[in-house]
């Protein structure tokens, strides 16, 4: 079994209102030196695969067709050996 852990942000030139309200929060707070912040959303997936290169095909996958949006979000992938902790209720 592998674990996908999955970052999703918005691309680059997509504006960020929740990164731009938490960087003026930042600021105001007394953090300065926070030039820019962006906002995002993390996902872990459990896949039961034969190889790591199968789990990234189905983790990527998974990503395309639901997890971003092709059009304003970048997702990266990362993969590792390993099982849930404890399973979620059904």
């Amino acid at each position: 079994m592998y674990k996908a852990t999955i970052a999703i942000t918005l691309r680059p030139s997509i504006l960020d209102p929740e990164g731009k309200t938490v960087h003026n929060a930042l600021t105001n707070l007394g953090y300065e030196s926070v030039e820019q912040v962006r906002m995002g959303t993390r996902a872990e997936l459990w896949i039961e695969a034969d190889t790591e290169e199968r789990a990234r095909e189905i983790a990527t996958d998974a990503c395309e067709e639901l997890l971003a949006n092709p059009v304003t979000e970048n997702f990266e992938i990362t993969i590792e050996e390993g099982r849930p902790d404890a399973a979620p209720a059904a």
